[in-house]
């Protein structure tokens, strides 16, 4: 039976081989903004809110909430991971380092803030792949429409949702997932 499916899917043009297939999002890793090796399996048994970033939007104040959910929230069970990237508007062109001093002076960040990265096209980062994909995260395609675009990962590393950038960082539908309440 097997040989006769991979003798369809020729016929058809499908190379089984090359689709993709649900990865776990604990198999991923990236690198953090001063240039540290970050594996999200270290993340296993929390909720994790990942943010992409920009520091000259009109959506940028959001760091502010980001910061007092992770304040108020993070730790054992939840936490935050953002994700700089320059794929709207230009709105996000500076340097790791310049990104990285723009968040601690302006907003105190203490929260993950990966290295600057693209969200979509054809440079995509793994973790965005994952993250926009139903062949990789078994869940949804979801398009990513603006900076501050953000994504729910449970507990036991599925994808939960994504919300759009006018979904303040305290709305409560994002406070009821985190705290189940």
């Amino acid at each position: 039976m097997k040989k006769f499916l991979l003798f369809v899917a020729s016929l058809l043009g499908i190379n089984l081989a090359a689709q993709p297939s649900v990865k776990s999002f604990y198999e991923l890793k990236g690198t953090t903004i001063d240039g540290k090796e970050f594996d999200f399996a270290t993340l296993k048994g929390k909720k994790v809110l990942i943010v992409n970033t920009a520091s000259e939007c009109g959506y940028t104040p959001q760091y502010e909430d980001l910061e007092k959910l992770f304040k108020k929230y993070g730790g054992k069970n939840f936490t935050i991971v953002g994700f700089p990237a320059n794929n709207f508007g230009a709105q996000e062109p500076g340097t790791n380092k310049d990104i990285a001093e723009f968040c601690k002076k302006n907003y105190g960040v203490s929260f993950t803030m990966m290295s600057k990265v693209s969200v979509k096209g054809s440079d995509i980062d793994p973790v965005y792949q994952w993250l926009t994909q139903k062949t990789l995260n078994g869940v949804k395609d979801a398009e990513i429409r603006w900076n501050f675009w953000k994504f729910a990962i449970d507990e036991n590393g599925k994808w939960c949702g994504d919300y759009s950038s006018k979904v303040k960082p305290m709305d409560e539908e994002l406070v009821k997932w985190i705290t189940g309440k």
